[in-house]
């Protein structure tokens, strides 16, 4: 039955409805606007095509799992006859701590294993660019050898642009599920990033030729299963890295899978510094 009764809206008073135009626009004007308007960009399906599917994504709360699994874990790392320098570069929006297991394996071996010394990665800029550079300058003069550069996800992008800039430092640069080949946009965090760091992934703040190869050896980590990234981004093709090897973990399990730190050392133990 139809109600008999009709309700008009509220009215707000002319000095609210003032204060709410103003509002709008001072939210349109705002940084916080900006940054939603990169989240939400529209881009043509294709941009995407590759990225993990959404089961893969999933399957990377795993890494819930791992304070047990690692509590069972017995690991038995050999002495290396070949000891490295080593500077771990965390992923985007992780902290060298994120990389604590995988450092704990590689001095266990006998290597000398460093963080990047910048903290939380929150994306590029010139000033991290320089900073990152700086240490890495640093261990090569302190230890007088060359820094074995192993970067994981968008720490990997750093240590390919770091051993372009600085390859006499550097005696290899190992990546771990580094999207540095095809579209910046072929993974499921794109738009978060482009909300946190406030550019698009087609242009960022620093001057980066992705897909060239440092001139240094470059040996890019990937997996099937990575739920973050597109195997094919992070494996590349021949010409931007000189070796792929394929791997079963997760996106976050590159920082402390078994088979990843197996895989890890036995590239330190060929490496030429």
């Amino acid at each position: 039955m139809a109600s008999r009764f009709a309700f008009d809206r509220p009215r707000l008073p002319a000095p609210l409805v003032a204060a709410g135009g103003r509002a709008q626009q001072a939210y349109a004007a705002s940084e916080l606007a900006r940054r939603v308007a990169l989240a939400r960009e529209a881009i043509p399906e294709e941009h995407e095509s590759g990225k993990p599917r959404l089961v893969r994504l999933l399957g990377e709360a795993q890494v819930l799992l791992e304070p047990v699994r690692r509590a069972r874990r017995k690991l038995d790392i050999a002495p290396t006859a070949n000891p490295q320098v080593v500077m771990l570069l965390p992923g985007f929006g992780a902290h060298p701590m994120r990389m604590r297991y995988l450092a704990r394996q590689m001095e266990s071996a006998g290597h000398i294993a460093k963080r990047w010394g910048l903290g939380f990665n929150w994306g590029p800029t010139e000033e991290r660019f320089d900073a990152v550079e700086e240490r890495l300058l640093q261990l090569h003069a302190r230890h007088g050898r060359k820094v074995v550069l192993v970067g994981w996800s968008l720490g990997g992008l750093y240590a390919r642009e770091i051993a372009k800039r600085q390859p006499q430092a550097v005696a290899k640069v190992v990546t771990m599920g580094s999207p540095f080949s095809g579209s910046p946009r072929a993974n499921n965090v794109w738009r978060a990033y482009q909300f946190i760091t406030g550019h698009s992934v087609d242009a960022p703040p620093v001057a980066a030729e992705l897909r060239v190869k440092p001139p240094v050896e470059t040996v890019a980590l990937w997996s099937g299963n990575d739920g973050v990234i597109a195997p094919r981004c992070a494996a590349g093709r021949p010409g931007e890295r000189d070796r792929a090897v394929a791997l079963r973990c997760t996106h976050m399990g590159f920082t402390y899978d078994p088979q990843v730190i197996r895989t890890v050392l036995a590239e330190l133990e060929v490496t030429r510094s």
